[in-house]
């Protein structure tokens, strides 16, 4: 093999899931005569994940491409440092040492020329001599570079198993000095403490390092990652034997050793289990509620999930038998309620005013947000205090505007802080008469749990939602299982009101929830009409069409920006007109690069400065939460951060967070619950076959506030309306109700 070294000008392409990179290279010492006009050279082949500026030895050979020409394809890469000025400068400049930016790179490596690396090394105190440079910077800078040299050896470690640069720095970041140790003595803990760090990755490294199959460490650590997969899909517990049934094929070992994991891991209190009737329905793959005619099996709950589903149904119960309530003192002919609202308005105000409990749901357009507003009146009439919330950010700024009242998320309710947990809860309880939790469908369990802990016995809850939306992200289907139980007081809305039922938005949602294929306007209609179809039958062509109306269409005939009020909501994240496809096109067509705009390729994903990116976990520290959308503002190389504008708040990422966020010119109709927009850009293919779902194309539908777009085959509309089964989870709570009442 033929050896290459030099410094990375340009990564062309990087694959996160198997490493396969093209990079443009800068070859040291001197001009090779394989180098192009630019005098750089093409390299090729599965790599670590790496940065601009940095430094190889890479050993290969030459290849000559039928199409792109001469490349070295590398087999052995080894990420060394510069030894001349110019490739110092060009390593120090590049933004990879955290506070050195080109400018001071300039002015370091011209008072110490070869000799850099070595002063930074081991004499930092010599870099006073460079002017600007003070004694806390030069501290500021010597720090950068150890932590930089100690995550490198763990990189050297961690990259032939396959984890990537960015994840190299949380592991030292999380452990610090001890990062080599734990990763060799307990690779698991990984998994458990690092997010984005899979059990697979954690398991290659637990493999390579000998640890036996069987051993019992790698079963238990198998279970609770499968476990917390099923509670990512929103499954509350699995039945011990599916349990079983995949940890023996994701571990490849015998079911027989599995059972004595599980118990091990019960008499830690790390799981609890318990028999319930649990009926599974016919479709591979899909959970099932309880039954109280199902067989009895054994469920295998994590311990958050298991204290949560009875905290909650304990804590429902107690709400609901409370008697005197805080709203009991009211005279019965209290409420003479307006009668311009309807008989099911006036009916539902009158349940909330007469249960500690109770659930008002209904579709788009059916008067939920006046009939709110009508209670709210009545009861600040009365002296009473509301309080109002929802799930998301994005919700609660919604229910502020509709109600004209102050609205928060639940965290920000409950006085959440980071480390702290919960100002609210058992000891120090809301103080109000009345708490409206608002798109109560996106409740989960262990939030739920938090909220109704904060609720004096007596103290009224109105859940108000669209029981009919997809589930909530997090564990559970809270909304669906305290309607399904029959234990408490339901009202829903059905009548269209008359300005609503102009809007074939809302008409066509009404029929999608009711199975019936949407109605598009035509002729005259169709000029002044708000939904619309463009025929495609293959991905390919769907995609097509998705960038040609989000980005010229709509923006053309209905003035509407494409980044900030058109929002392309897919069923699905592979395929071309998935999420990351489609997000990889809007980038390029919306945001396309410009030597203004810095960019930074960070956990395989190419990001622009004016990107619009979405957070995908709740981060509490830096109060942004699943879901919310913001814009990349810069992208700092000197202090190695991200700085993302939400809504007008600026908040910070290090470059090793930014795992955190992604692109959100498309985003999944999941992602996009509790949110409406001026105009949404929905594909719809047979592709998608897996994800069309009623309740899908009813959530997504009812995302769009102005202008609903789908752009497919009628033949995946049909399959999607018609698919009424839904995603059906693993929850106990309903029938715990039940059984408690």
């Amino acid at each position: 093999m033929e050896t290459l070294t030099g410094s990375i000008e340009r990564i062309t392409f990087y694959n996160p899931e198997n490493g396969y990179s093209v990079l443009r290279l800068k070859p040291e010492p001197g001009r090779l005569r394989q180098a192009d006009r630019e005098g750089l050279v093409t390299v090729t082949g599965s790599l670590p994940e790496l940065s601009v500026g940095e430094h190889l030895r890479l050993q290969g050979e030459w290849v000559n491409h039928p199409r792109h020409g001469l490349q070295f394809q590398a087999q052995i890469c080894e990420q060394t440092l510069p030894a001349s000025a110019a490739g110092i400068r060009r390593y120090l400049g590049s933004g990879l040492v955290r506070g050195i930016g080109p400018r001071l790179a300039e002015r370091i490596v011209a008072r110490f020329g070869a000799s850099t690396l070595e002063v930074i090394e081991n004499h930092p105190e010599r870099l006073r001599e460079v002017p600007d440079i003070g004694p806390k910077r030069a501290g500021l800078i010597s720090a950068a570079w150890r932590e930089q040299q100690q995550v490198k050896e763990i990189m050297l470690f961690l990259h032939s198993y396959g984890v990537s640069t960015n994840l190299a720095v949380k592991v030292y970041k999380q452990y610090g000095d001890q990062s080599l140790g734990i990763v060799k003595t307990d690779p698991y803990r990984l998994a458990q403490d690092i997010y984005g760090v899979g059990f697979k990755t954690a398991d290659r490294i637990a493999q390579a390092l000998g640890l036996a199959a069987d051993h019992p460490g790698r079963l238990e650590a198998g279970l609770l990652h499968l476990l917390d997969q099923a509670g990512n899909d929103g499954h509350v517990f699995v039945p011990q034997d599916e349990l079983i049934r995949r940890a023996a094929g994701l571990l490849e070992v015998a079911e027989e050793i599995l059972p004595g994991a599980v118990q091990r891991l019960g008499e830690a209190k790390r799981v609890y289990l318990e028999r319930l009737p649990i009926q599974v329905l016919p479709q591979p793959g899909e959970g099932s509620r309880t039954d109280q005619t199902a067989e009895p099996r054994t469920a295998v709950y994590l311990a958050p999930f298991y204290h949560s589903e009875l905290g909650t149904a304990e804590r429902l119960k107690a709400l609901a038998r409370a008697f005197p309530t805080r709203l009991s003192d009211l005279p019965p002919a209290f409420a003479a309620l307006d009668p311009a609202l309807s008989s099911e308005q006036q009916a539902s105000i009158r349940m909330a005013l007469t249960n500690t409990l109770g659930v008002l749901t209904g579709g788009p357009g059916t008067g939920k947000t006046t009939t709110l507003k009508a209670l709210i009146d009545t009861l600040e009439s009365a002296g009473k205090r509301v309080l109002l919330a929802s799930p998301t950010g994005r919700a609660a700024k919604r229910l502020a505007q509709a109600t004209g009242r102050p609205a928060s998320t639940i965290h920000r309710l409950l006085g959440y802080a980071p480390g702290e947990g919960f100002k609210y809860g058992l000891e120090n309880p809301l103080k109000t008469d009345l708490l409206v939790v608002d798109e109560a469908s996106m409740l989960d369990l262990a939030l739920a749990y938090q909220l109704l802990k904060a609720l004096e016995p007596g103290t009224h809850l109105l859940l108000v939602g669209d029981v009919d939306q997809l589930p909530s992200v997090g564990a559970g289907d809270v909304l669906r299982d305290l309607i399904g139980s029959g234990q408490f007081a339901v009202t829903r809305l059905g009548h269209i009101f008359r300005q609503a039922a102009s809007s074939h938005i809302i008409t066509n949602a009404h029929r999608i929830n009711h199975g019936e294929t949407p109605v598009f306007p035509v002729g005259a209609d169709s000029q002044a009409g708000d939904f619309f179809l463009f025929p495609a039958e293959t991905p390919e062509e769907a995609a097509n069409w998705v960038e040609e109306v989000a980005c010229r269409r709509i923006p053309q005939k209905f003035g509407l920006h494409p980044r900030d009020q058109i929002q392309v909501l897919s069923p699905m994240y592979r395929g071309p007109v998935g999420v990351n496809a489609l997000n990889a096109r809007l980038q390029a067509s919306l945001n396309p690069a410009a030597v203004s705009k810095p960019e930074k390729l960070l956990f395989g994903q190419l990001l622009r400065a004016g990107d619009k990116v979405m957070q995908v976990v709740n981060n509490y520290e830096k109060e942004v939460f699943n879901g919310d959308i913001g814009s990349l503002y810069t992208i700092e190389a000197n202090d190695q951060s991200l700085l993302i504008d939400f809504e007008g708040r600026a908040v910070r990422y290090d470059w090793s967070e930014a795992d955190q966020l992604v692109l959100a010119y498309a985003v999944s109709v999941h992602k996009a619950q509790g949110a409406e927009f001026p105009a949404v850009v929905l594909p719809l293919v047979t592709s998608h076959y897996l994800m069309l779902q009623r309740n899908l194309l009813y959530t997504a539908v009812t995302r769009a506030r102005q202008l609903c777009v789908l752009v497919g085959s009628w033949r995946a509309i049909g399959i999607a309306v018609h698919n009424d089964r839904g995603s059906r989870r693993y929850t106990a709570l309903d029938w715990r109700l039940q059984s408690e009442a």
